[in-house]
């Protein structure tokens, strides 16, 4: 049910088009569930926008939201996660020689650990990352013993995770344990009514954070900016209003362009 914390929770995510309000719509129904979830979308879409919202509307909102990038190279990754048995330096009172080398698993308890691009995860890491779904139970590298958490893991991705269970990439069930109810983000283009809301809202944003009068935007730049492709999405128009606000010297924003809005815009057609 949709109220009005809930709303509120959401006004980062700016936009009215057809596409976006389903979004929410599904959004604000699977922040309620505790399930584990997987957020689709292109780069730049705003998938982490979508999962902190979450966050702020479920039951675990009072409890840790850690991220964690599962670009990074895979015994970093791994350390990361789930820790290590490697005893860090004690205190001059501590007479146990130290204490493990804590994980983001640790930190997560009890609230959300947040995946970043679950797609780069190595299989083996995958297989543990399922034992911890079934189990809520993770072993520290080196480890003997399992460890009880309560987390609810959600993952983002901006490829097909399908194709690569189909390539033997990803492990077809962790793949069915996060797939129950997929959010996709739909990419800027697909969206294009909502350009002008947000280039007002990133407009406003970075003139009080620059601390600068920049009030309006004129039709032609709005044209412009509605006819380019943004291979970027919403990171991509939010990085050239910023640009555009620290440049701008009176109250019409004048635009920056860095040449790959220019190449979006013909690339489009």
């Amino acid at each position: 049910m949709e109220d009005k914390h809930s709303t509120e929770c959401f006004q980062e995510i700016v936009g009215e088009s057809p596409a976006l309000t389903r979004m929410l719509k599904s959004a604000m129904e699977m922040a309620l569930a505790d399930a584990p979830l997987l957020i689709l979308g292109e780069a730049g879409s705003g998938k982490e926008a979508i999962a902190r919202a979450i966050h702020r509307i479920s039951a675990r909102r009072h409890q840790s939201f850690v991220k964690v990038c599962a670009t990074a190279a895979g015994g970093v990754l791994e350390r990361t996660l789930f820790g290590s048995e490697r005893r860090l330096s004690p205190e001059p009172a501590d007479r146990s020689g130290g204490r493990p080398e804590s994980a983001g698993l640790d930190l997560a308890n009890n609230g959300i650990l947040f995946l970043d691009e679950i797609a780069h995860i190595p299989l083996d890491l995958q297989g543990r990352l399922l034992w911890l779904l079934e189990r809520g139970e993770f072993r520290r590298v080196g480890g003997t013993f399992g460890i009880q958490v309560n987390v609810r893991l959600i993952a983002t991705s901006r490829y097909d995770l399908g194709e690569r269970v189909a390539g033997q990439m990803f492990r077809a069930a962790l793949y069915d344990r996060l797939n129950e109810f997929p959010i996709l983000v739909p990419p800027l283009r697909e969206r294009r009514d909502d350009i002008p809301l947000l280039a007002r809202y990133f407009m406003q944003k970075f003139a009080r954070r620059l601390n600068k009068r920049v009030e309006s935007i004129p039709a032609e730049t709005i044209t412009f900016l509605m006819n380019s492709g943004w291979p970027g999405n919403v990171r991509q128009l939010e990085n050239l209003i910023e640009r555009s606000v620290a440049v701008t010297t009176g109250p019409v924003l004048r635009l920056a362009h860095s040449g790959e809005e220019q190449e979006s815009k013909v690339a489009n057609g």
